[in-house]
């Protein structure tokens, strides 16, 4: 929780559950090799990865506020995707899961596809990548701006397997309502994903060194450069209101008075101010081995698309281990997520737990999630989101830029970014 007046806060209650930037746009003084042991316990933060942070827009916050000069991160070593293939006269039907294919040439390598569909994503993508709205050549008769993603799926041909790993896995949309939306959503996120391919690695996801504590520990740092204040070990107890408005937080016996307080929906459950939309199952394993199929990768990340396994939103699997200095050395923390959609949310897990091979320990939360009912306008009072399934930052942006605006009246502005000090 941050009050923002005389006083800022820092609350003791674990509420950021999401990590990991794309390594598109930080400066290359920022991405690290190194590695380190850490003997934290791994359910002291929610790791997780994403490649490129919201369309980029984590790493330009990161940029913008130069906060990424107090963070150091490395690469998470794969992206991977779960297709599950029916089976034939010669083979059984199961779930495997694939690299998911950043351009053309590894469309072409790809075992997610036969050959003929090798070709036909293969064009897809390169078409993609040299698509410009402003610019009629490039478009082949084809207007983003105007018509759906489903039509830019049929020009190309492309089979229901293929878009699904194309939409959820490159294009990280949470369901596929994209495909009535302008195509042009779609185009730029593919080009974002393809963009962030290589500039360090061959993925385009980073992740900060010792954890997801490095990103909230880099805005103290800026904020205490410009007179703000955090309280350590310090619950807040009660948002204080006179006449309607937010006038401070209680904390013990202490207050600390100010116009605006900016909370998450569990510091509210009791003022009407929120409303619950769902549940999420998150579930922290322990292992002492490289997830099977991933080329002994030491981190990853792989999605689940909805409707490999006849669901109605994705499951998503991070993967991360000592080299990102949050678990001992010889040990790895797989997290798992996703939307609760039965009574038996366990088994929900089954499809992704599978995936896993052996687990040593494993740790099961069950949350509920809310959204606020006001704008935080009037009262001075404003509420974010609760932290959703993905294993991404995309959704979290979306509600930090949302919050901006209703903030301030403006739109953050991230296209003209400062340039980096080492950069000069």
């Amino acid at each position: 929780m941050t009050t923002m007046g005389e006083t800022a806060l820092r609350c003791t209650s674990p509420t950021c559950t999401r990590s990991s930037a794309t390594a598109r746009s930080l400066p290359k003084s920022t991405a690290t090799t190194a590695t380190g042991t850490s003997t934290s316990s791994p359910s002291s933060s929610w790791p997780t990865v994403s490649p490129r942070s919201p369309l980029g827009n984590l790493v330009k916050i990161l940029l913008y506020t130069k906060v990424s000069k107090y963070l150091e991160w490395k690469c998470v070593e794969g992206s991977y995707v779960y297709q599950f293939h029916k089976g034939g006269m010669f083979s059984s039907a199961k779930g495997q899961i694939h690299k998911v294919p950043a351009s053309g040439s590894e469309a072409i390598k790809s075992d997610l596809m036969g050959l003929m569909e090798k070709r036909r994503c293969r064009n897809f993508l390169i078409y993609v990548n040299k698509y410009d709205q402003k610019d009629p050549k490039t478009m082949d008769k084809f207007d983003g701006s105007k018509q759906n993603a489903q039509e830019l799926f049929k020009k190309f041909g492309l089979e229901p397997n293929t878009i699904d790993f194309i939409g959820h896995a490159m294009g990280l949309f949470l369901n596929d309502n994209y495909l009535t939306e302008p195509a042009i959503n779609l185009i730029e996120r593919i080009n974002l994903y393809a963009d962030s391919m290589g500039r360090y690695g061959d993925t385009p996801f980073l992740y900060p060194i010792y954890g997801l504590g490095g990103i909230p520990e880099g805005f103290s740092r800026l904020a205490a450069i410009h007179g703000g204040t955090y309280m350590l070990r310090t619950n807040a107890d009660e948002i204080l209101m006179e006449s309607g408005k937010v006038v401070g937080v209680r904390c013990g016996t202490e207050t600390a008075k100010a116009p605006m307080v900016i909370c998450d929906p569990s510091y509210v459950l009791n003022l009407d101010r929120v409303k619950k939309v769902g549940q999420i199952i998150r579930t922290i394993c322990i292992l002492q081995h490289p997830i099977p199929n991933t080329k002994n990768s030491n981190s990853c990340q792989i999605i689940i698309p909805q409707k490999q396994v006849n669901r109605k939103s994705d499951i998503y699997i991070a993967l991360v281990s000592s080299g990102h200095a949050v678990c001992p050395k010889d040990f790895l923390i797989a997290m798992i997520s996703t939307n609760i959609e039965t009574s038996n949310p366990e088994n929900e897990l089954k499809p992704a737990l599978d995936l896993l091979g052996p687990v040593k320990e494993m740790f099961t939360s069950i949350k509920d999630t809310y959204e606020p009912l006001t704008t935080g306008k009037d009262d001075g009072l404003y509420i974010t989101k609760s932290y959703d399934a993905t294993s991404h930052f995309e959704t979290s942006v979306d509600d930090v830029m949302d919050l901006y605006t209703r903030i301030t009246g403006e739109t953050l502005d991230l296209t003209n970014l400062p340039p980096d000090e080492e950069d000069q």
